[in-house]
């Protein structure tokens, strides 16, 4: 695996209020909330440097998408996105992920949005997404 981490999920009781915390207490840009079609598509990006973004999704959303239930100490309230170029690189992290000694939480699968993505936990139980998304520029290698 790279070393390229390229989003950071933050779930949140109420969007709204992260919304205008993020984007007007704190002055990070946003196109505000996206997603609103779909059912718990709900989210807000910000664009940090380096190409690195802030995504701000409901504790429910994530949970849901995720597979780990809200009750459960830490992740949900939290995960790692790590966006690659292609399905088939996702399978491979996976695998790679597995390898080390992750847990896969939610095997790899077409998502809402049109691309592909999976969860797995790190032996701390931080929980990670591998993902392909067409609307997204792909990293270079």
């Amino acid at each position: 695996m790279k070393p390229r981490i390229t989003v950071i999920t933050l779930g949140v009781d109420d969007l709204e209020r992260s919304l205008h915390f993020y984007e007007k207490g704190l002055g990070l840009k946003t196109e505000g909330i996206v997603g609103r079609e779909f059912e718990h598509g709900a989210v807000a990006f910000f664009e940090l440097e380096g190409g690195l973004r802030l995504a701000i999704w409901p504790r429910a959303s994530l949970a849901h998408d995720s597979g780990v239930p809200t009750s459960q100490a830490g992740p949900p309230g939290f995960s790692i996105g790590h966006n690659v170029a292609s399905q088939a690189e996702v399978d491979a992290l996976m695998q790679q992920a597995e390898k080390a000694g992750a847990t896969i939480v939610k095997p790899a699968h077409t998502t809402f949005y049109g691309g592909y993505a999976g969860y797995f936990s790190d032996p701390d139980g931080h929980l990670w997404e591998a993902a392909w998304n067409p609307a997204w520029e792909q990293p270079r290698a």
